[in-house]
């Protein structure tokens, strides 16, 4: 462990001379208007290096695109794709797309997900009691498409509908194990189809990197036969987060994040506890079930004009049922650095260690802050 962390923070100094020599060169990124005073498309290229306890070390690029003339004019949010393609030790591939696009000076938003992934990985079972000697090895290609388009509703309201594709293609399971057995949801694969509707009020002063405001998000939809499903299922989320500044230089940051699932499920669209973003420190899928709930806390200290330091504590669990939250509650805390890649940009590269209650951890690479 101490020798990853020492390989990942000289990865991370590594960062900071890329960004120093991107800032410096920047202009070769972009397309300027014909009075050259404004720019017009930034592409911003960030090499990807990092180790999670779901990848071990992964390798590959990452790029995000800003368009500064599609934006939203009542938040001064601009336009963007993020792409990123990476490698694992794990023989695992991940291809993720992301644009988050403005139409109509922000009146209108289109924000897509599309991702592919090759990714050996381990499953424990379902519930909140399962124990490390049910862990047993599977291998699963997914392709996933998330397309919603919001209006806003003036000031802070958005409104709209989307779109959810997921494709589950099992490729190895181990001889004897609960998948071989036929008898979990999606031991076979799945195919996901639906829609879903979403209502958030976000006034956040950044969307990658806020100082103040809040995030108030629900979304609630289906999975249909009728459209094409092996599943069909209802699912709710609803995403709380609130930011206080604290001086000039602090930031406290809260997050209140469930998940509920209703019908028949596939384990790959449970909740899943742990990972980057949610409960850093536990193996992302290390509890699985219907149902879960995570409350988040983080310090952001911004001690230099690119760098921040950060502290987080999370409390969170999975359930069969609502009512069961926090029967066995769980929790993990940590801390890491943060470094803005272009002074022009919000883009933040994140390096995070985590620690869970039951004395494991992960040491997680990421871009931009965990929420």
């Amino acid at each position: 462990m101490v020798k990853i962390i020492v390989q990942l923070l000289l990865l991370f100094s590594f960062l900071i001379v890329h960004g120093a020599w991107a800032q410096n060169d920047s202009q070769e990124y972009f397309k300027t208007d014909t009075l050259g005073k404004q720019k017009d498309v930034q592409l911003l290229g960030i090499p990807v290096i990092f180790y999670t306890p779901e990848t071990d070390v992964g390798i590959g690029a990452g790029t995000q695109i800003f368009f500064f003339k599609k934006k939203n004019i009542y938040n001064e949010r601009v336009s963007n794709i993020l792409a990123t393609a990476v490698y694992t030790t794990k023989n695992q591939f991940l291809l993720d797309v992301r644009p988050q696009l403005y139409f109509l000076k922000g009146d209108y938003f289109f924000d897509a997900l599309f991702k592919y992934k090759v990714f050996p990985n381990t499953f424990w079972g379902i519930g909140p009691n399962t124990t490390e000697d049910m862990a047993e090895a599977y291998n699963m290609r997914t392709v996933i498409i998330n397309a919603a388009f919001l209006k806003r509703l003036p000031p802070d309201f958005n409104f709209g509908f989307e779109y959810n594709y997921e494709q589950d293609i099992m490729l190895e399971e181990e001889e004897d194990g609960q998948l071989a057995a036929d008898t979990i949801p999606g031991s076979d694969g799945a195919l996901i189809s639906g829609l879903s509707v979403i209502f958030n009020f976000d006034d956040r002063s950044d969307q990658f990197n806020p100082r103040s405001g809040q995030l108030v998000q629900f979304k609630g939809g289906f999975s249909s036969r009728a459209m094409g499903a092996t599943y069909g299922y209802s699912k709710f989320f609803v995403d709380f987060r609130k930011f206080w500044p604290i001086g000039e230089k602090f930031v406290f940051a809260g997050q209140v994040y469930l998940e509920n699932s209703f019908g028949e499920v596939p384990f790959q669209t449970m909740a899943w506890l742990g990972g980057g973003d949610r409960m850093r420190g536990y193996f992302r899928g290390r509890y699985i079930d219907n149902n879960m709930m995570v409350l988040q806390t983080e310090l952001r200290h911004q001690f230099l004009p690119r760098f921040q330091w950060a502290a987080f504590f999370a409390l969170g669990d999975v359930a069969p049922e609502p009512s069961k939250y926090l029967e066995s509650p769980r929790f993990s805390y940590g801390g890491g650095l943060r470094f803005k890649v272009l002074k022009s940009t919000p883009t933040l590269v994140r390096l995070d260690i985590g620690i869970n209650d039951q004395g494991g951890s992960g040491v997680y690479f990421g871009v931009n802050q965990a929420f």
